[in-house]
């Protein structure tokens, strides 16, 4: 195994430590939840290094919260194992609680208390010492950017702020793990490339980070590796290129289809072409999709068809991402 030189264990200190990132600091085997008659999570295996970025992807109702719910002690598994750093998540829930952060999906600051309040009165409930605490508060305020506000309740924050507030809540105990359930739902741009900014700073001191998110895009640019479930299995795992490289072509031809029978005409058109029958076409919202590995091939052999000519005016050739490979794996349905 290969031990990785890192500065900073947090982004509050700097003490040097070493990590070896092939030590699994959460592993599932076998793991199950039953909600009446309704199994959410089935019978799932993964395992989670240390100082990596893991991520939980899949459509609503796939399991991905309720898996990140039972590492971090608030809800019970029906059956298998499920251990962080080797302790059971059932039998020892307090020690589990005290080496990782949670970051929730809802706001649940206290409305009633200022950003730093919300931060001391957090700390309580690891026993932190009162003057520690105050430390650690004012060093993570600053980690986030929440010096303007550090005086202002939670109802004078935006949605940002707040979930910038809840990330820095998360880590007023030094965590080994930070877990963030959806952490940039509803956010603009800015406010969502600043909290990315952070979460890839802790990575490089060393914390373990576990996300769920629906951004694919956000998946792609953060985590080490993922795994794709659906319907409470695990359909895939791998790194965001791997998965990439292995379920899509490189690149993506979209072409606008008003008519609905662009996607018949260019299949006909290709069918005959051996250099193109690796091809795969898909369609949605009224565009034609065409996965390839060559797409100047591709579209300046469409471009020489006479019936193509003006609908190829309106054509977006991108690389394949991670959202391509999602969409595949678990379809174009709409989940409720």
């Amino acid at each position: 195994m290969k031990n990785i030189r890192m500065k900073n264990v947090n982004p509050l200190n700097n003490i040097e430590v070493e990590i070896n990132m092939d030590i699994p600091v959460v592993e599932g085997r076998g793991l199950y939840k039953v909600y009446e008659d309704v199994e959410a999570v089935c019978g799932i295996n993964f395992s989670i290094r240390k100082g990596e970025i893991f991520g939980f992807l899949g459509p609503n109702g796939a399991g991905k919260t309720t898996t990140v719910k039972m590492i971090y002690c608030a809800s019970p598994r029906t059956s298998g194992v499920l251990n962080v750093k080797g302790l059971d998540v059932d039998k020892e829930p307090r020690k589990v609680k005290g080496i990782i952060g949670v970051v929730p999906q809802e706001n649940n600051l206290d409305p009633d208390f200022t950003v730093y309040e919300n931060l001391i009165v957090f700390s309580r409930y690891f026993d932190i010492p009162r003057k520690v605490a105050e430390v650690r508060a004012n060093e993570l305020i600053r980690f986030m950017n929440l010096e303007e506000k550090k005086d202002v309740k939670v109802d004078g924050l935006s949605g940002g702020m707040k979930r910038r507030l809840i990330i820095a809540r998360a880590l007023i105990n030094n965590p080994e793990i930070l877990i963030l359930d959806e952490p940039t739902t509803g956010l603009d741009p800015q406010a969502r490339h600043m909290i990315w900014e952070r979460i890839r700073n802790l990575k490089t001191q060393g914390t373990t980070v576990i996300l769920t998110t629906h951004y694919m895009e956000e998946a792609e640019y953060l985590c080490d590796r993922v795994v794709v479930m659906d319907k409470g299995k695990i359909l895939v795992e791998g790194s965001p290129r791997e998965l990439i490289q292995k379920y899509v072509k490189k690149e993506v031809i979209e072409v606008s289809d008003n008519s609905g029978k662009l996607r018949k005409k260019i299949e006909s058109l290709i069918s005959s072409e051996p250099e193109f029958s690796n091809i795969e076409v898909d369609s949605f919202a009224e565009r034609v999709l065409l996965y390839t590995d060559d797409a100047d091939a591709l579209f300046k052999f469409l471009s020489g068809k006479v019936s193509l000519h003006e609908t190829l005016k309106e054509t977006l050739i991108r690389r394949s991402t991670l959202e391509d490979v999602f969409l595949k794996l678990t379809g174009r349905r709409l989940r409720e």
